[in-house]
């Protein structure tokens, strides 16, 4: 790992952005092995607002090296601080007119790459990966703002309940509320958009 002469400014901005980040969603499906996990996307979604928030941001660059490719990551503070690790994966190897090279075609670097991308931003700004339950759970540490919903939105959650078959005791105790109907419309948006995103995945 390497670093700028100093990382206090950007030491005190990832502490603030790490109180606010939820996790990252497990909604990709790896069908070999019949499991889920956290794509790039999620990753990203986890950290976008609370870095912008905090001045904070990052870039990688792909690398290769004899033991395979990967990204080099850089976390990077408004005031010039900065953050960089690189990580690199195997390709493993062919045997080629007799020669056992490294296998280096654009698919499988490709996907090494975007694996490398996923699992070194996640390191570095310190974010889990969770399943659908424990990313509802975050909004427990969200204090909500204004009334109850209004009956269209409480209709909309119940019907987005239903098609996703959710355990709905479990939904209104995540969101502190009695029955659906009287949520307080503070969470309302983050309630949607957890159901939405799991309406979308039970459609594919």
């Amino acid at each position: 790992m390497n670093q700028s002469e100093t990382i206090t400014k950007l030491s005190v901005a990832l502490v603030k952005a790490q109180a606010e980040m939820s996790g990252a969603v497990k909604d990709s499906a790896n069908p070999f092995f019949k499991s889920r996990y956290a794509d790039l996307e999620s990753v990203i979604n986890a950290i976008k607002e609370p870095f912008a928030k905090y001045g904070l941001a990052y870039t990688q660059f792909p690398i290769n090296d004899d033991k395979g490719v990967g990204v080099v990551t850089r976390l990077i503070h408004e005031s010039g601080e900065w953050l960089e690790c690189g990580y690199t994966l195997p390709l493993g190897f062919v045997k080629k007119d007799g020669v056992v090279e490294p296998r280096l075609d654009p698919q499988s670097a490709g996907s090494a790459i975007t694996y490398a991308r996923r699992y070194a931003l996640q390191a570095m700004a310190g974010i889990p990966a969770v399943d659908d339950d424990a990313e509802m759970a975050m909004g427990r540490t969200q204090k909500p703002v204004g009334g109850k919903i209004s009956r269209k939105q409480a209709q909309t959650l119940h019907d987005l309940l239903s098609s996703t078959k959710a355990d709905v005791s479990k939904f209104c105790a995540v969101f502190n509320c009695s029955d659906v109907d009287s949520m307080e419309a503070g969470f309302y948006d983050k309630a949607l958009a957890m159901l939405q995103k799991k309406a979308a995945t039970h459609a594919k």
